[in-house]
């Protein structure tokens, strides 16, 4: 007859149990550490004294990566990884399987368009969720590419002409019985450029010349449409846009003065107002 054996297995699974925890706590642990040894969430701000950047040399896109700025600006505490994944891609060096608790990226910025571009690292912090605590930049100044642009500045609003025209001596501008305009004369008509080129954006810029009585009505009117055309050419060649502008002689129409002297210099001197031309803004639109 055989002896029943009885073997007692309790202290083999004890033992067995007791390294199965040992082993799990000891992956939790490392789990739970970052790569640096900073505390899991730490790093919340911009100091990036106790923040370990990986050398750039072994990332897996060593030229680094032109973002999109806007989507860089919608980085925050609070992001899962997969809504980071959708945001600023895939990270750029090798960070590993299982408890990762950093993600870094190697990101390129032009300094204007088409310029030059610079590099900055990028990080971000984990906590052992998987949820981001922060991020940091290598350098520092980096961070200032999510700052907003600078709002552009808003031009004023181009200035219409004056309700009162305005009144350039036609002694002043051109010899006697002459349409080409003297040197004192381009110079006059330079003074007033800006303003009619600004005043051209909102409305119809009417050049008008005029002469006194003295002479026929036939050849005072087409001298007045000479002298507002060599006006209205120099007003163009200036930047005035050309078909914003238009030329009219009106002869000895609409005078400012009446003269009844009877000598002819004293007449021609007492007439001076009337040989004119005038600029002004004709509200209507073009």
């Amino acid at each position: 007859m055989y002896a029943s054996i009885h073997t007692d297995h309790t202290p083999l699974l004890r033992s067995l149990s007791l390294g199965l925890a040992v082993l799990l706590i000891s992956a939790c642990a490392s789990g739970g550490k970052h790569k640096d040894n900073a505390p899991a969430g730490a790093g919340e701000g911009t100091d990036t004294t106790a923040v370990h950047f990986p050398d750039p040399a072994r990332a897996t896109l060593k030229e680094g990566l032109f973002v999109n700025v806007d989507n860089l600006r919608l980085f925050a505490r609070g992001m899962s990884k997969r809504q980071l994944y959708t945001v600023l891609g895939t990270p750029h060096f090798s960070e590993g399987m299982w408890g990762v608790r950093e993600w870094n990226y190697l990101f390129n910025f032009r300094s204007s368009p088409g310029g030059d571009y610079f590099t900055c690292q990028f990080q971000v912090q984990f906590d052992g969720k998987g949820i981001a605590q922060a991020g940091y930049w290598k350098p520092q100044a980096c961070a200032a590419v999510l700052q907003p642009p600078a709002p552009a500045a808003v031009p004023s609003p181009p200035a219409p002409m004056p309700s009162e025209p305005l009144r350039l001596s036609a002694d002043a501008l051109f010899a006697f019985d002459s349409a080409t305009l003297t040197e004192d004369g381009r110079r006059s008509v330079a003074g007033l450029l800006q303003q009619v080129r600004a005043a051209s954006q909102v409305q119809t810029i009417q050049v008008r010349g005029y002469t006194d009585r003295i002479g026929s009505d036939d050849y005072n009117l087409a001298l007045s449409q000479r002298r507002a055309q060599a006006v209205r050419d120099a007003l163009v060649r200036g930047g005035v846009p050309p078909t914003a502008i238009m030329a009219e002689g009106r002869g000895k129409a609409d005078p400012l003065v009446q003269c009844e002297q009877a000598g002819r210099q004293a007449l021609i001197a007492c007439l001076a107002p009337n040989r004119r031309v005038e600029i002004a803004g004709v509200a209507q639109p073009r």
